[in-house]
């Protein structure tokens, strides 16, 4: 392994002019499912320092609107890039989206049947149970409220690409979507919509912190990306590892993170 990745944390030089943290929530910002009252705390802090702060998940936009609410965060980027939340100066939330309404109703309609064949095709296979929030993308659950084997993993993903989609495995669910749009994609056209910065020109002056193999594209571009301890789980599936590493696990590797930019800013 490349001495470049996987260095502890403490070794992270936090850049001059750093202008935001970008971070996955499930099992990043979460802790058996929920956002502990010290993570949403160093958000917080985090916030009031000046930084930007968006969460970029795979979760549906559905599921992400009390958060949308209540986080003190700039946006959060759902469905894997597609969609995005902010909150108007009203308080009420807006929902962006990068595709038009005629694409995301047709491709709806297509991501349900390729959700159907999964769910005949593949044993056990069932869409996770926060789908009713969906818009843009489908997920199969297979670590949240159950446990799939990883030939079943490779299963799905191999349907939702024989269907043309893209598709990626979070820390607990299968993604598959049409469309351009990811992770990183979706950073881009958030950070360019909200605050008018091109991400690329900027790389070097924003952290992402995610956990699993559908951060992949954030650690392989960002050159200060960290994975939360749990990252474990996944490195033997991952071409492109994060940078650095927390020594603490999920919401508690968020809050070492915060505290070491907070500590040199």
């Amino acid at each position: 392994m490349s001495q470049e990745f996987l260095r502890p944390l403490s070794e992270l030089p936090v850049p001059a002019g750093l202008l935001g943290v970008l971070t996955d929530i499930d099992d990043t910002l979460t802790t058996e499912g929920v956002v502990p009252g010290h993570v949403a705390a160093a958000l917080a802090r985090l916030k009031s320092a000046g930084l930007r702060i968006v969460p970029i998940t795979g979760r549906p936009v559905g599921w992400s609107v009390p958060f949308a609410k209540a986080w003190p965060v700039d946006a959060i980027v759902a469905e894997n890039g597609a969609v995005a939340l902010r909150r108007q100066a009203d308080e009420a939330l807006e929902k962006l989206y990068q595709q038009d309404g005629a694409t995301r109703s047709a491709n709806f309609r297509r991501m349900q049947q390729v959700l159907a064949e999964i769910e005949a095709r593949v044993p056990g296979a069932s869409r996770a149970t926060d789908s009713a929030g969906r818009e843009c993308d489908i997920a199969v659950d297979h670590s949240e409220f159950t446990r799939m084997p990883q030939a079943d993993i490779d299963a799905c993903v191999a349907i939702m690409k024989a269907a043309g989609m893209n598709a990626t495995v979070s820390s607990i669910h299968i993604n598959g979507w049409f469309g351009e749009h990811n992770k990183l994609e979706g950073a881009r056209w958030i950070v360019k919509t909200l605050f008018d910065i091109d991400l690329d020109a900027t790389l070097d002056r924003w952290v992402y912190i995610g956990d699993s193999t559908n951060d992949q594209l954030m650690f392989e571009h960002l050159p200060h990306s960290v994975g939360v301890a749990n990252i474990e789980r996944f490195v033997p599936r991952l071409r492109h590892l994060p940078r650095y590493v927390t020594l603490a696990e999920r919401g508690d590797g968020f809050v070492e993170l915060a505290e070491h930019l907070l500590q040199q800013k």
